[in-house]
């Protein structure tokens, strides 16, 4: 049975929802300088990486927002599907076509070599197997070349799957068809679920969830700070190693899912912050509508595509590393090209839109005629 609807969203929240997207975007752009030694020791060591904490809740976001769009915007199961597909896709069909030529021609041309290039020498196998978001079912740990985020689709991907069957479908249906996507995707999907669904969770509880806005402010002041804290002292290394003694899969890499037990940590405090940003009536936001939801729009370009820009600049150039100028110059570049990318997104989406729309369309009436 469909929970109650929830209610449309207060114009302050979403303004924030879109601020924390464009945080966590920049977060892990700013973890990616240090991972791929853009920064030097020096600038490493003291600054504490959010990265893996941004994608935690970019998971609690979607979970979030994914909820009240199924509930307000796409009420039937096929625009759920026409919405979701085409969001991915109209990003992730340039991007991935970007990161393939790109790579081949660096190392077939250039003859720089490329990390993981096996993937290069079977783009029919390959571009397919990313398109389908398989890198990390069961025993899978690949990542398309420079897309080192590319694994969060892998999970999200499916996680609209498992909601749009929990959702639209009913009775002994319902079961049969999530238990058949959990066998696809495997255990590494199945413990960072949680995380997902307490996005969804968070949607369903708001009504129930409330208190002045003073209590909400201390209580998002403390998450904030609790969250720098967290970045800090970094326990997710200990953490990290627990998990890895607790998994009982053998021979199945935890991969992407070694940190959860971290991960189930941040999700508790990003809820608090979530849930004391929606009391919190922060009046100022209004005021930014503009300059956040542009930022906002291009997050999904930005956080997809910046691993292009990098890898193409380390194959290409020396960098001197933790120099102010070259800081700025590569983070220049990904920001242009984000912006270049995004109005192609805008469009291949409308185009993925009527595509799709009419291809469901299609398979419903040939259904129906053999009914």
């Amino acid at each position: 049975m469909t929970p109650a609807r929830a209610g449309a969203l207060d114009a302050r929240f979403s303004l924030y929802l879109d601020l924390a997207r464009a945080c966590a975007a920049l977060a892990v752009v700013v973890a990616h300088f240090g991972y791929f030694r853009i920064f030097d020791d020096a600038q490493i060591a003291h600054m504490p990486d959010f990265g893996r904490e941004a994608v935690i809740a970019f998971f609690v976001l979607s979970g979030f927002v994914i909820a009240y769009s199924a509930e307000h915007k796409n009420l039937t199961a096929p625009s759920y599907v026409v919405a979701r597909a085409a969001r991915l896709y109209s990003v992730v069909l340039p991007v991935l076509a970007l990161a393939f030529i790109l790579a081949t021609v660096v190392q077939d041309v250039l003859h720089v070599p490329i990390d993981d290039s096996y993937e290069l020498r079977r783009p029919w196998l390959y571009v397919p197997f990313h398109l389908a978001f398989l890198g990390d079912a069961w025993s899978f740990v690949e990542r398309p070349p420079w897309l080192i985020p590319y694994w969060s689709l892998d999970y999200e991907a499916w996680y609209y799957v498992l909601f749009g069957v929990f959702h639209f479908t009913k009775g002994r249906r319902r079961w049969l068809a999530a238990g058949a996507v959990l066998a696809v995707v495997g255990p590494r999907l199945w413990l960072l679920l949680p995380v997902w669904l307490s996005g969804v969770a968070l949607y369903r509880l708001q009504g129930r969830l409330t208190f002045g806005p003073a209590l909400a402010r201390a209580g998002w002041m403390l998450s904030v700070v609790l969250i720098g804290l967290w970045g800090w002292f970094d326990p997710e290394p200990y953490l990290r190693d627990v998990a890895n003694g607790l998994w009982p899969f053998a021979g199945i890499r935890m991969g992407s899912a070694d940190r959860v037990l971290a991960d189930y940590a941040v999700t508790l405090l990003v809820l608090l912050n979530f849930a004391c940003a929606r009391q919190a009536r922060f009046d100022a936001l209004p005021r930014l509508a503009r300059p956040i939801r542009f930022v906002a729009g291009h997050t999904f370009t930005l956080y997809l595509s910046h691993g292009i820009v990098i890898g193409l600049w380390q194959s290409l150039l020396p960098i001197e590393r933790g120099a102010a100028h070259e800081i700025l110059a590569i983070g220049t570049a990904i920001a242009v090209v984000a912006l270049a990318l995004n109005p192609l997104t805008e469009a291949l989406q409308r185009v993925l839109r009527r595509a799709i729309a009419a291809a469901l369309s299609l398979g419903a009436r040939g259904l129906g005629m053999r009914a």
